[in-house]
């Protein structure tokens, strides 16, 4: 009982400030490697810090967290570009070795890469989708300056989210892992919603010829 009572406190999961490079070591890899729980782990932080009591609780700050998680993506979408900006056909092989960004480039890609900068901060929620948009730019040769801001916009827009669902279902559910399940729902949806948006431009020509 006292294990399951350890394992049913976030609080007890989150304290400390360790959770801060877990969390952006998290967000920095899931470029490459989408199935890590970066949104996961911001929801699961803030959710925890949503019914905070002073900063004496140990729990994370909630304004760290966004900064932490936003600067992360940042940092990996870069790192994704310049690498793809060097691959060429190693990073076509890497790319067909991974069914999900196979998949979310066969999906995504052709949006995308016709696409203007508000698609990437779609694409930042779509599942793969950063992964799709990062490399895709390096690969395509883009401009950083065409690239960059529109990823930060998006690093910003994927945090703020994901933190401000945390704390909302902190403050309507309490910090219960059943509230940081019920806020990955939500976030997985939007996922879900960011790619049929991304998709339906690339498919209303086919459905006019």
């Amino acid at each position: 009982m006292n294990l399951l009572d350890s394992l049913g406190s976030l609080r007890s999961l989150t304290a400390g400030p360790w959770i801060y490079p877990v969390v952006a070591t998290s967000i920095l890899l899931d470029v490459f490697l989408p199935v890590l729980p970066s949104g996961f782990l911001v929801i699961t932080a803030a959710t925890a810090a949503a019914t905070a009591t002073g900063a004496s609780s140990g729990v994370p700050s909630l304004l760290l967290l966004l900064a932490c998680a936003a600067t992360a993506s940042v940092l990996g979408d870069f790192l994704a570009y310049r690498l793809a900006l060097r691959g060429g056909a190693r990073l076509d092989r890497a790319i067909a070795r991974s069914r999900r960004l196979s998949l979310a480039q066969e999906r995504l890609g052709t949006a995308l890469t016709r696409g203007g900068g508000l698609l990437v901060v779609l694409a930042r929620f779509a599942p793969a989708g950063r992964s799709v948009v990062s490399l895709g730019a390096g690969a395509a040769k883009r401009r950083v300056e065409e690239f960059l801001p529109w990823s930060a916009l998006a690093g910003v827009v994927w945090a703020s989210y994901g933190v401000g669902l945390g704390w909302l279902g902190g403050q309507w559910l309490g910090a219960t892992w059943f509230s940081a399940g019920v806020s990955t729902l939500a976030l997985f949806l939007a996922g879900g919603l960011a790619a049929y948006l991304i998709r339906r431009p690339a498919a209303a020509p086919a459905t006019a010829s």
